[in-house]
């Protein structure tokens, strides 16, 4: 299976990224093909609204998304990884997200497998309500078929990261993905 991982954290090297680096271990070892996409450091633009695209592309702004719209219709399945910030996702991914809409029609048509990655400081019981009801209703609206969530609390920096049951559960999650 081809899988793209989209990591949206301007920290390269943090506590999201590395529990994406668990997870695209797992995937490899399980046999998938990996490519990642690094909107944290993209050349992306917010969505403007202007409906040129019509829902059903092209979109009229030339960045990242006009090659990343294409890998996604092409993909398998799409990961979204993204640090906890005020108990939603990174700009960067809700950027890529709200972009859909250039090739929405295209997009809900493929039932793409779909999975979710995060990294949050806190660890309270409610940290991630937020998140997982955005994600799930993204989901539901765009024909996504959720493969797993790695909800990581208590993931604020690489160091509390690795102290925590959720580098190995991502691992897990990416070696238990089947071609079906």
């Amino acid at each position: 299976m081809n899988i793209l991982v989209i990591e949206s954290s301007p920290h390269k090297k943090g506590a999201s990224n590395l529990l994406a680096e668990h997870f695209i271990q797992g995937a490899k070892e399980a046999g998938h093909i990996i490519t990642v996409f690094d909107a944290g450091h993209g050349n992306l633009h917010p969505c403007l609204g202007c409906d040129a695209c019509g829902m059903s592309g092209p979109c009229c702004q030339k960045d990242d998304m006009t090659g990343l719209w294409e890998q996604i219709l092409q993909t398998d399945m799409m990961v979204l990884v993204t640090p906890l910030y005020y108990f939603g996702m990174s700009t960067q991914l809700k950027t890529v997200i709200d972009r859909f809409y250039s090739f929405n029609g295209a997009l809900t048509g493929r039932n793409l497998k779909t999975a979710l990655i995060v990294a949050a400081w806190d660890n309270r019981d409610w940290t991630m309500k937020d998140i997982r009801s955005h994600y799930e209703t993204l989901c539901r609206y765009l024909n996504f078929q959720d493969q797993g969530q790695i909800l990581g609390t208590g993931c604020g920096n690489v160091a509390m990261t690795k102290g925590t049951e959720f580098p190995g559960k991502a691992y897990e999650l990416g070696r238990s993905l089947s071609e079906d």
